[in-house]
């Protein structure tokens, strides 16, 4: 069930990327206006994740989740009436408001059906949902607005929302809180976990240099996914010259089907590693940075077809290899009471860092090294995310060598 609400989320996110054309057609936006759309959200996203979180330690994680996609649904719903880019921000930023109550939740909830010996896969085929929401939303997004407008995407995606939200209201089951993780293998703890207090709980996270660190490998990984989200879809439009419709499928396909088929395989060599290194899943994150690095530098620079769809395949793969463990590798080492806390400022750091990424590439494609020549501006622009790339790898190696048998060895005396 969760599968679906994750797709969905993501179907609603990415629709906007996809009409970007068609906004600039109709509002003769630029690319720096573009950019604050696409950031709006992601800034409201970020600023909230930490509430959202404090509310999935402290709530039930049902509800929480039934509200989230009654409320990004609506706003999704309400794109379709935007009429100028204040309005957009405004829509944008209010669906993020939505959206940012769900990951804490749902990571949460998915944890206490899965000890530590599933719970690379469990997390694994969830994050799957995002890939496909991307490309599903992404196409069907452009191919309806390339026929029939750009508002009538936003029309049909926000009801299916509300329905999906009836679904979860009858169907999904609450788990205890911390049942994954019981004092016995595979066992549940005797009495319900009570809460920790707010200040207790931010002390726990902040005691664990592991789960800092992860949390600055993720705003270098999430700016340059928030990029790719963004800016693709156009990129493809102004540089290689595909339609609409077409780049707004090519420009998630190749990505995120390939993330989809390896993010499974790299959920499980995780668990797998897991059971052998201290830092197994880390290890899984790291090599899918290093080796992401080239592609993405590959998708900036080459000037043919074939090669941009190899290295956006290629670093589709490595993407997943990284996403694989986002949220289990923190869970390693952050107790059950503290984890939606952990999950939401997780989110806050790579969506406020993510939320950079598409204006940074707006400005620079308007004002460049290349005066007048917007394309090889933006070129540019993306292939510099291999550097970020590469930092988030360094900022792994440093949890894997230095903290983190410290950092599960106190998770597990606090068990």
């Amino acid at each position: 069930m969760l599968w679906f609400v994750c797709f969905l989320n993501y179907a609603d996110r990415q629709a906007i990327s996809s009409v970007f054309p068609l906004l600039t057609q109709q509002f003769h936006f630029d690319d720096v206006r573009l950019g604050w759309i696409g950031s709006a959200f992601a800034w409201v996203y970020a600023a909230i994740a930490p509430l959202a979180g404090l509310a999935a330690d402290r709530f039930v994680r049902k509800r929480l989740i039934i509200l989230a996609c009654i409320v990004w649904s609506f706003f999704t719903l309400a794109t379709a009436r935007c009429g100028g880019l204040t309005m957009f921000l405004v829509v944008r930023a209010l669906t993020g408001l939505g959206e940012t109550f769900y990951f804490p939740a749902a990571m949460a909830l998915i944890s206490d059906y899965h000890d530590p010996g599933t719970r690379s896969r469990a997390l694994s085929w969830h994050q799957s949902a995002v890939y496909v929401g991307t490309i599903l939303g992404s196409w069907v997004a452009a191919v309806l607005a390339e026929h029939h407008g750009w508002r009538v995407p936003f029309r049909y995606f926000g009801p299916c929302g509300l329905v999906l939200a009836l679904v979860l209201s009858r169907f999904l089951v609450e788990p205890r809180r911390g049942a994954a993780d019981g004092p016995a293998a595979g066992g549940a703890p005797s009495a319900p976990v009570p809460s920790l207090p707010v200040g207790e709980t931010l002390r726990l996270i902040g005691r664990s240099p592991t789960a800092l660190l992860l949390m600055g490998a993720f705003v270098c990984a999430n700016s340059v996914a928030v990029v790719f989200l963004t800016w693709t879809p156009k990129f493809l439009v102004d540089k290689f010259h595909y339609g609409v419709g077409a780049a707004g499928l090519t420009g998630t396909v190749y990505i995120y089907l390939a993330s989809a088929l390896a993010v499974p395989v790299a959920g499980w060599l995780a668990d797998r590693l897991c059971r052998r290194l201290a830092a197994g899943r880390m290890v899984v994150q790291g090599a899918g940075l290093v080796a992401g690095a080239v592609f993405v530098y590959l998708v900036g620079s080459t000037t043919s077809t074939t090669t941009l769809l190899l290295a956006m395949t290629c670093f589709g793969v490595c993407k997943g290899f990284y996403d694989s463990g986002v949220f289990a590798a923190l869970y390693d080492t952050i107790e059950a009471r503290a984890r939606g806390t952990a999950a939401g400022l997780m989110n806050t750091v790579g969506w406020a860092g993510g939320a950079l990424g598409p204006i940074a590439v707006g400005f620079a494609s308007k004002y460049g090294r290349h005066p007048g020549d917007e394309v090889a501006n933006m070129s540019e622009a993306i292939a510099f995310g291999a550097v970020i790339y590469v930092a988030g790898a360094v900022l792994l190696l440093l949890a894997i060598t230095v903290f983190v048998r410290r950092d599960l060895a106190r998770r597990g005396a606090a068990v």
